[in-house]
């Protein structure tokens, strides 16, 4: 779970995605595609999606340094369709080609009702929140999924056959914080076996649920996206791009008058609200709230960075001669007093 960090440093937010973006240019990347890739990763801490912001940066760079993923991907079409769109990322991280992809799906669900798409040769793709984000301001439900390239054995945890898990479901909401979904659903068993077997014992289903939201995630957003289930079936240029996605858009007007819709889902927000919060919260949320939430907090006072996740941006600025933005102490002078 994406907690803020009990130490930790300030940085405005503006300061730091100029200097990611001068990262990602001084290690290959276009300018447009930097800035781009910037914005998302800052917005993400911003919102206090931390595993998926700014920490992410050192790796991306490490798998343009390695040759893994080139820097300079080109996005393709595959093949489109009125309501199916499938795109290759050409060796590059998966948010170009995932960003793309839900941005054409838009006009395509407005006009037949629902669409769909995947992607495929490509990297890491973020957040899957980031894309269930872009319909939703169009009156459009969004669930986005991802899988890789799998390799598995029969000496192995039948956990492994789960993949990675990322989802998202994006859903419309009128006055009230939108209502994002974003989650893994085997990150809690990532333990092994005896971790699982831990849950196993006071909490079977729940396991069982997140094997099989996990498989469903392999098998839509990996398989479906051309993946092979043996790896020496596959033949990448870019030995990095062993990541695909699965994203569905649908047009809530084809279901029910989206202002009726926008209303409920306020009326939801603001009675969960009212209710008595899980343990170690102070407030009850619908999905999305604490996000939101921390975006109006981050803005204002910076956002905070672990120090481990400071010295690895400076450990980069030094590497490529650039100017690191000020890392501040939070003032504690009203807690001492």
């Amino acid at each position: 779970m994406n907690r803020p960090p009990d130490e930790y440093r300030t940085v405005l937010p503006d300061l730091l995605r100029r200097f990611v973006s001068d990262v990602f240019v001084a290690a290959g990347m276009r300018p447009e595609q930097s800035s781009f890739l910037s914005d998302l990763l800052v917005t993400n801490d911003l919102r206090g999606v931390f595993s998926h912001g700014t920490r992410q940066v050192a790796a991306y760079v490490e798998h343009f340094r390695a040759e893994r993923l080139t820097p300079i991907a080109e996005v393709t079409t595959v093949q489109e369709s009125p309501a199916t769109l499938v795109l290759d990322g050409g060796g590059g991280l998966g948010y170009f080609p995932c960003y793309e992809a839900v941005t054409r799906l838009v006009p395509k669900a407005k006009s037949v009702g629902i669409a769909v798409a995947t992607t495929r040769n490509h990297g890491h793709f973020g957040a899957a929140g980031i894309y269930a984000r872009v319909p939703i301001v169009h009156d459009l439900f969004c669930f986005v999924t991802s899988g890789h390239q799998l390799d598995l054995q029969p000496d192995q945890f039948v956990m492994r056959a789960a993949g990675g898990s990322p989802m998202a479901f994006g859903i419309p909401t009128g006055d009230e914080p939108p209502f994002v979904l974003d989650f893994g659903a085997i990150h809690d068993l990532y333990g092994g076996p005896d971790k699982t077997r831990a849950l196993m014992e006071i909490a079977p289903s729940t396991v069982l649920r997140s094997f099989g939201l996990g498989c469903a995630c392999q098998a839509l957003g990996g398989l479906l996206c051309g993946i092979p289930l043996d790896p020496n079936q596959a033949n990448r240029t870019w030995s990095g791009a062993n990541q695909g996605s699965f994203l569905i858009v649908v047009d809530i007007a084809m279901l029910l008058p989206t202002d009726q819709f926008r209303r409920e889902m306020d009326a939801y927000a603001r009675a969960v609200r009212r209710m008595m919060p899980l343990p170690g919260f102070e407030k009850a949320y619908l999905p999305g709230g604490v996000e939101w939430e921390q975006e109006q907090w981050f803005a204002r006072d910076g956002i905070p960075v672990r120090p481990k996740d400071v010295q690895a941006l400076e450990k980069l600025a030094e590497e490529y001669r650039l100017v690191c933005p000020a890392f501040t102490r939070p003032d504690t002078s009203s807690e001492a007093t």
